[in-house]
């Protein structure tokens, strides 16, 4: 089994459920995307939920992906920061305890990152991030031995707003020998930094992961175009639609897999993040790109049938079945 390493934003994700999208409205935040905020805005958010008591569960694109991947039985590693603080902690703890290999880095001066996540009477999630000690990891923090003995570096596309961090992780995994994987994290950073996007998957990314409002803020394109689009720029390209299904484009084959079929959508945080755990946790075991796409669709289906990305263990073990009985 070949192992995989995440980079991301290290987040607490705070989950809170609204009943009519005017908090969004009233807080100034875009509907399903994901904005970073500062001090005072924190307050704001804080103010105004003073009286909810949301929950609280690890998150952040690559965290999210790492320890679905180790639930599944894949084996992977983090880097991330955080402040040696009740949510770093919590973070750090959450990825060790189930076996993550952790790279933390720790800041002095920010408290551990947090992301507000408003959930939407539909399921759709708007993500207001307070990045904290995340926003202070910097490139000449990342050594060569974080990444040795892995196979694979799934980067968040988050991280592209420090374009030297991101660079220099990408070029130290090329130098590693890794195959690296990029999520492109959210349409509104897409659209603010399409160049760069273009660039670093001109240079260094193997395969990337949309959703359809990225892969359109990238390519000007609908999903089902825009597919072949992105696969000109790397070996991989994965476009998902929410009720279409995902595209998936490597050369001259191309693959279509339906959208998990399920009653009532509830949250749809982690969606893509388990998506790409999924799919990356059979591409690490040789499995097709049909079937990588397949195991990615059937946890998506489940995470986004619960608040939040914590699966129980009976889940789990029920994934793990079907996907063997299934391989």
């Amino acid at each position: 089994m070949e192992k995989i390493i995440g980079m991301g934003n290290a987040l607490v994700d705070v989950l809170i459920k609204l009943k009519d999208d005017s908090t969004l409205t009233e807080l100034e935040l875009s509907k399903g995307s994901m904005t970073l905020i500062d001090d005072n805005k924190l307050n704001a958010i804080n103010e105004l939920l003073k009286e909810v008591k949301p929950a609280r569960v690890a998150g952040g694109s690559a965290g999210n992906m790492i320890r679905a991947l180790v639930e599944l039985g894949g084996q992977g590693g983090f880097i991330g920061k955080i402040a040696d603080d009740e949510f770093g902690r919590y973070f750090n703890d959450s990825m060790t305890s189930r076996g993550v290999e952790t790279y933390m880095l720790f800041s002095n001066t920010q408290p551990s990152g947090v992301a507000s996540t408003f959930i939407s009477t539909d399921g759709e999630r708007t993500f207001a991030t307070h990045l904290g000690a995340a926003a202070e990891q910097k490139a000449d923090e990342l050594k060569q031995e974080m990444f040795e003995g892995y196979h694979y570096l799934f980067i968040e596309g988050y991280l592209v707003q420090d374009h030297e961090l991101i660079t220099r992780a990408m070029h130290l995994a090329k130098e590693a020998g890794l195959i690296v994987c990029l999520d492109m994290a959210s349409y509104n950073i897409v659209s603010a930094e399409k160049a760069f996007f273009t660039q670093l998957i001109n240079k260094y990314v193997d395969v990337v992961f949309a959703n359809e409002q990225e892969a359109e803020a990238f390519t000007g394109l609908k999903a089902s175009e825009a597919i072949n689009e992105i696969a000109k720029l790397c070996s991989i390209a994965i476009v998902k639609e929410r009720k279409e299904g995902t595209h998936i484009r490597k050369g001259t084959e191309y693959i279509h897999v339906n959208a998990p079929d399920v009653e009532e959508v509830i949250d749809t945080t982690g969606a893509g993040d388990f998506f790409a755990a999924g799919f990356l946790y059979g591409l690490s075991m040789g499995q097709s790109l049909e079937r990588c796409a397949q195991i990615g669709t059937l946890l998506a289906g489940e995470v986004i049938q619960v608040v939040g990305t914590e699966l129980e263990a009976a889940t789990w073990e029920k994934l793990k079945k079907e996907i063997t009985q299934n391989a």
